[in-house]
């Protein structure tokens, strides 16, 4: 029946009123939102609608994993393996382990040593296997030489999960810089996408992004130390080299926090860090074997910083200093704790979208948004008359709940997304013409007018419900096998379908009922 108790009514009433105190902020533009803001307690503060990169600009950086790198990772893993496995077995070998550009060879020339070997040597064949393929092609040459050459498939497994590594790290450096809604997704097998909104300083960007940040802890090698277990490393804050012993005492795995600071006796700036338990007590033996030592802090194979250790570091935490800037020392300690790169990654393509930009692609969808909401309210207001009335207050309620759901779910307003909103303006209407058309056809097959209604909005509510869920399929599909844009302009249809079964059916009903209740009309309007 055409009623609606009056707890309904209010109901409804508060829900749009909600809505559209929502959207406020939104409307009102920086300036004024941060005075109201500045009004409102804690509890309180006003959100606003978060534009994506095509409309506040920022930064697009488009990275490629470097192939080359990993396998030359890859390589070297395959070698100290093998290498740790010959000397468990107690293996002899003949001129030490070659390395080339897709794997190593050895010469065993014993042949039962040779054989006792090979189920270890398939066994790293089953370490470095990818899903669906063999890790290693095992040739034997003859006269004693084997040759292990990575596959296609285990350098393509280990791209994909470098891939995916990446993409965490990189979220978790971004989100560090105090961004908001920042986009990184895959792109392809090997390509990954960074898009920073509103960001302003690129090269801040590129800098945290393409930093690798392997953090380790290493001695200074003494006078006399064997050359071949020393590596010469620059030095961050010295045109020289510093020889420092190969072995790493302590990775930077192993870090659990990292933040900037100042050193309380010089009041530079410095980065605190604090280990896990096994990194602790590493670190705790590292430094109470080694008093009087200087200890190499060596970030990307540069040393950063080379103190003495004055006295044994047990308390699982430290220091590290390096003239650094008040910046250095915030970006150092944002790469320490998103944690290293899997591989280094060059930059493919550099993009960036100046805010000018951006405002002309708002205005543009401005003005697409309000033409096309005349032009539908107009021809509603012709055609059906007081109804049409209905059909546009509730196409107006329609919008700010789309807004009002963007606002609440943190989702980015993209151009695509305008544009998804522009179309549900016409598919909110679409909705109300179904009804109309269907409350017109059972008033001239003789219905009652208050029978007419009621049966209108009863029968044409099936239709609408199949048409929209038909539609919320599509954009489903938009949004999970798309990406970017795409995804923007599928959350927007979503948001409107969702919105337009409520204020079409919903909220014009609630209407046309409270209409019928007071003006008590003797035919049909339309």
């Amino acid at each position: 029946m055409m009623r609606y108790a009056p707890w309904k009514i209010a109901l409804t009433l508060a829900a749009t009123l909600m809505a559209i105190l929502i959207c406020i902020p939104s409307m009102i533009g920086p300036a004024n939102r941060a005075k109201l803001a500045e009004t409102l307690p804690s509890w309180l503060q006003p959100e606003s609608i978060v534009l994506g990169l095509d409309l506040q600009g920022g930064a697009y950086l488009l990275y490629e994993v470097d192939r080359a790198d990993v396998i030359h990772t890859m390589v070297g893993n395959l070698r100290d393996d093998l290498r740790r496995q010959l000397r468990e077995e107690k293996i002899g070998i003949s001129g030490g382990i070659g390395v080339n550009a897709r794997g190593v060879q050895v010469r065993i020339p014993n042949a039962e040593e040779r054989t006792r070997i090979m189920p270890k040597i398939y066994g790293l064949v089953q370490l470095s296997a990818g899903p669906g393929g063999s890790g290693l092609d095992v040739v034997n040459a003859g006269d004693g030489l084997l040759k292990l050459n990575l596959t296609d498939a285990a350098i393509s497994s280990k791209i994909a999960r470098a891939v995916e590594q990446t993409i965490e790290v990189l979220n978790r450096r971004v989100n560090g810089l105090g961004t908001t809604e920042p986009n990184i997704q895959r792109q392809g097998s090997d390509r990954i996408l960074v898009e920073v909104p509103g960001l302003k300083d690129t090269d801040r960007l590129k800098e945290i992004v393409g930093t690798t940040a392997k953090l380790e802890f290493r001695l200074v090698a003494e006078p006399g130390y064997n050359s071949a277990d020393v590596d010469m490393l620059p030095q961050a804050d010295s045109p020289g080299k510093l020889p420092v012993e190969k072995q790493v005492m302590v990775e930077g795995e192993d870090l659990t926090d990292a933040q900037p600071g100042f050193d309380q006796r010089t009041g530079e700036p410095v980065v605190n860090f604090r280990f896990n338990i096994r990194g602790g007590q590493k670190f705790g033996q590292v430094t109470s074997a080694n008093v009087g030592r200087p200890f190499a802090i060596v970030l990307d194979n540069k040393v950063i910083s080379a103190p003495r250790i004055l006295t044994p570091i047990t308390g699982g935490s430290g220091q590290i200093s390096g003239h650094f800037t008040v910046e250095q020392a915030n970006n150092l300690a944002i790469l320490l704790r998103a944690g290293a790169l899997p591989a280094k990654l060059s930059i493919v393509e550099e993009r960036t979208v100046g805010p000018g930009l951006g405002q002309d692609s708002i205005n543009a969808g401005k003005r697409a948004a309000y033409w096309a909401a005349a032009l539908v309210l107009t021809y509603m207001l012709i055609t059906y008359g007081v109804f049409g009335v209905f059909a546009n207050i509730a196409l107006m309620i329609h919008i700010s709940f789309i807004f009002a759901a963007l606002v609440l779910l943190r989702a980015t307003l993209t151009l695509p997304g305008i544009a998804g909103i522009v179309l549900t303006i016409g598919m909110a209407v679409d909705s109300n013409v179904l009804i109309y058309e269907r409350i017109r056809e059972e008033s001239h097959a003789g219905r009652s007018l208050i029978s007419a209604l009621d049966a209108g909005f009863k029968r044409a509510f099936a239709t609408i419900v199949d048409s929209n869920v038909t539609m919320f399929v599509v954009a489903a599909i938009l949004y999970f096998l798309g990406s970017g844009p795409v995804r923007g302009f599928a959350v927007s249809l979503a948001l409107g379908i969702m919105t337009t079964i409520v204020t079409a059916v919903t909220m014009t009903r609630m209407m046309i009922a409270l209409w019928y209740r007071y003006a008590r009309p003797s035919k049909l309007p339309i």
